[in-house]
């Protein structure tokens, strides 16, 4: 039997798999949308059907035209993979100090090799491929919420009657907080004026108790003044 014509493509074969690729491209781009993430639903979906359009033609073009029978089914695909950087680099945002949107620009180069794999006909890696960046997603995310606790560069600032501030009470009651130092500098003031100052650059947990916080300092720390910014 010849080779050619066990692998051809049939119209009913690219339909099947333009279908495939919406879903892979809907399954991925709904987790995303629920996080209110730049990238979500519309866009995966849109770059999966993309991806899987893109790699048929390659397969189907040295089908249908006689002399391109030794065609590279991968040279499409290849440049699709060079291509998505772009829009990758359009979700990435920066938010003063903090970068946001990493997560999707790679699910995104993600569901765009899911595509591609669909297009060729590898059913099974794209399917073990989107399972494992569901669980990705979804599974790993809590637990990495648990372990390692989103935080914020805040600059805090400590104001005290005293001349020399009581530091180790203050970097206690931030620990118990979770709040995790960076850099500390202490102002003592000269002469007779009172009234010393901790300067901190220190990474808050996103889900710390601000009021709670500073209720802490000024009950454990003799703080006087409590001040927080963002750091940028």
């Amino acid at each position: 039997m010849d080779l050619a014509q066990t692998v051809a493509l049939t119209e009913t074969d690219m339909v099947i798999r333009l279908c495939l690729g919406f879903l892979a491209g809907a399954v991925i781009g709904f987790e995303r949308s629920s996080r209110h993430q730049i990238a979500g639903l519309r866009t995966h979906i849109l770059i999966a059907v993309g991806a899987t359009l893109l790699m048929i033609l390659s397969i189907w073009l040295p089908q249908y035209f006689n002399s391109l029978k030794n065609g590279d089914p991968g040279r499409i695909a290849a440049q699709v993979v060079s291509g998505i950087g772009f829009l990758g680099a359009g979700a990435i945002v920066r938010l003063g100090n903090n970068v946001k949107g990493l997560t999707t620009a790679a699910s995104l180069w993600l569901i765009a090799a899911v595509g591609l794999a669909i297009g060729a006909g590898a059913y099974v890696a794209a399917l073990t491929a989107e399972v494992l960046s569901l669980f990705t997603l979804i599974a790993l995310d809590y637990f990495e919420k648990k372990l390692f606790p989103s935080e914020r560069n805040k600059l805090l600032e400590l104001g005290y009657k005293d001349n020399i501030p009581d530091t180790q009470e203050a970097l206690e009651v931030l620990k118990s907080f979770g709040v995790r130092v960076i850099s500390i500098d202490v102002d003592q003031p000269r002469g007779k004026s009172k009234g010393g100052r901790l300067k901190l650059l220190a990474g808050v947990p996103v889900a710390t108790n601000i009021s709670k916080l500073a209720a802490a300092l000024k009950e454990s720390a003799r703080v006087e003044r409590f001040e927080i910014k963002e750091k940028y």
